[in-house]
């Protein structure tokens, strides 16, 4: 099922716009979007299958307009991500077809305990990152093959967090700075995005004008968060990911 604007009034276009925009910002620097834009869209009258699916589609336009926007910048080099893109991709394939045959709500009661671990974690990033970055224990490969496979495969059966854990991972197995990581992490959060939405593609939820346009809203949000990340650095997104982790955490342990 298809939405057009007789269906939708052009007022909640803008308004979903809007918040598109504001959570492309917050998902440039922080990740957790989401937590904004599918409340949103139910509440815009979608069915959840439709709000989640429509979610992926204006997803993707903020995390491939922050991920141009580091790579153009000299972020990250794409060249030495070739294989983690693509053990990210086989992972998020795999995990948006699985989540029909596994039973996830086991798995959703665990993410609000490790998202709380993440945001302590950031907590003390100052403390721990010279430690960290001098106990850099996987190679780009294996970092592709155990972290980009597993949180992609996360990312397509649940999603939550997904942000999160990819910077997390980059700051404790890679040594990267804050800024790289996040730079990074977008790389991967579009990969396994754009393979989710392809899935969805073939399920009919997609509301695809609605996706287009809160998709140019998070494109603009995004590139406004991106260079925030660089010109601001860990000053934005440490405090930022502490609190959308746990507003993440929060919002999960009220649905169960």
């Amino acid at each position: 099922m298809d939405f057009l604007f007789a269906d939708i009034s052009l007022w909640v276009y803008l308004a979903l716009f809007c918040v598109a925009l504001v959570a492309g910002i917050i998902d440039a620097i922080a990740g957790g979007g989401g937590l904004i834009t599918v409340p949103a869209l139910l509440a815009a009258g979608l069915s959840p299958a439709e709000a989640l699916a429509t979610n992926k589609l204006q997803g993707c336009a903020g995390t491939l307009s922050a991920s141009y926007h580091f790579v153009r910048k000299g972020q990250v080099k794409l060249s030495d991500m070739i294989l983690p893109i693509t053990m990210t991709a086989i992972g998020s394939v795999l995990g948006t077809i699985l989540v029909s045959y596994i039973d996830s709500r086991l798995l959703l009661k665990a993410v609000p305990i490790i998202l709380i671990g993440v945001a302590i974690f950031f907590l003390f990033l100052p403390k721990v990152q010279p430690y960290i970055a001098s106990k850099v224990v996987l190679s780009n490969t294996q970092f592709a093959l155990i972290i980009g496979t597993s949180i992609g495969f996360y990312d397509g059966l649940i999603g939550p967090g997904t942000g999160a854990f990819f910077s997390t991972a980059y700051l404790c197995f890679m040594g990267l700075s804050i800024i790289s990581a996040t730079a990074h992490t977008k790389v991967l959060n579009a990969t396994s995005n754009l393979a989710s939405l392809i899935m969805f593609t073939f399920t009919g939820h997609i509301v695809w004008m609605l996706g287009i346009a809160m998709g140019i809203g998070q494109w603009i949000g995004a590139q406004i968060g991106s260079q925030l990340v660089i010109t601001k650095g860990s000053k934005l997104i440490r405090p930022l990911v502490i609190f959308m982790c746990l507003a993440m955490s929060i919002k999960l342990l009220m649905d169960a």
